[in-house]
């Protein structure tokens, strides 16, 4: 507990006046930046194609399949719904349903003195639940909507058999809302490892939370798995 206050004190006016970062232009911007390393560094992108079959031979991976097209490889780095899809499915355990609601506001969070974006957690015990809920919140200043136009989105893991009625509290947190987009769906992790081909890694599904910790602690820990060292950040190349 004490090292994530340190990091939250720490990161605090780092990137302006939050702790948190954000992309400008959206969550795509760390896949645009991912793809523009990548073509310098000598990638190749097949656009527009979806992956029909992971190629595993001898328990390993070969390469994957988009139709009639194939590309040959020596190792598959995806999240679960590549996996599940190509019926790779006994490395994954579903633990929990999530919902996420993303609501289109014409206005800021009411009470959060107009700010452009803002991140809320609504403690379990609070509203007499297993699990917080979670609002996020940017804006224009974002470049992901136009003014005076917000986005926020809340989600939570899903407790009983109704999952919108759960969220309630964010919704009555988040003021009048022009047109919501409500999704619930599995969340799976890899639960049985040694079930994978050799060369297929696969992250776990994102989970309620709006913040990314344990998405980037998985990222990490996957990058260790698939380069045996751990990433270091300080001492970037060149």
């Amino acid at each position: 507990m004490i090292e994530k206050i340190k990091l939250y004190v720490d990161s605090i006016g780092r990137y302006g006046d939050s702790p948190f970062v954000y992309p400008v232009y959206g969550l795509g911007g760390i896949a645009e930046g991912f793809s523009r390393m990548c073509a310098v560094n000598g990638g190749t992108f097949m656009l527009n194609k979806d992956i029909d079959e992971i190629l595993v031979e001898d328990g390993k991976v070969i390469g994957v399949r988009s139709g009639e097209e194939i590309a040959k490889c020596g190792m598959v780095i995806c999240d679960p719904s590549y996996a599940l899809k190509c019926k790779i499915d006994k490395p994954l355990n579903a633990v929990e349903k999530i919902i996420r609601v993303i609501c289109i506001l014409d206005h800021p969070i009411p009470n959060t003195k107009d700010i452009p974006s803002v991140q809320i957690i609504i403690p379990q015990r609070q509203i007499a639940r297993k699990n917080d809920i979670y609002v996020m919140m940017v804006s224009s200043v974002h470049c992901v909507s136009k003014k005076p136009y917000s986005i926020a989105i809340i989600s939570t893991v899903v407790e009983t058999s109704t999952p919108e009625k759960e969220i309630q509290p964010g919704y009555d947190l988040i003021g009048k809302i022009k047109e919501k987009f409500v999704k619930v769906s599995d969340r799976y992790v890899v639960t049985s490892p040694k079930e994978r081909p050799a060369g297929l890694f696969i992250s776990n599904s994102f989970d309620a939370t709006s913040h990314f910790e344990n998405e980037t602690m998985n990222v990490l820990e996957l990058y260790k798995e698939i380069t045996g060292k751990e990433l270091d950040l300080i001492n970037l190349p060149e």
